[in-house]
């Protein structure tokens, strides 16, 4: 075996790095799922809150009062 056939890379060998790699991102997400979700509705939470309130300002802000007077 020569030092040039030892240098080549085979199909074989980038698949196994490619495995190797998906692997690892694999259990990496794996372990953030749950962490990921409770930021999710957490963001969910607060965007719902937030619009709730600026809803009820501007509904004060628009209020019209109606007097009706008997004559």
């Amino acid at each position: 075996m020569s030092s040039k056939d030892s240098k080549q890379i085979t199909r074989e060998d980038l698949e196994a790095k490619l495995r190797e790699i998906h692997g690892e991102v694999s259990k990496a997400v794996d372990s953030a799922k749950p962490a990921i979700s409770a930021v999710v509705v957490a963001a969910g939470v607060t965007v719902l809150a937030v619009s709730f309130l600026i809803g009820m300002r501007t509904g004060r802000k628009k209020n019209t009062i109606v007097e009706i007077r008997r004559i």
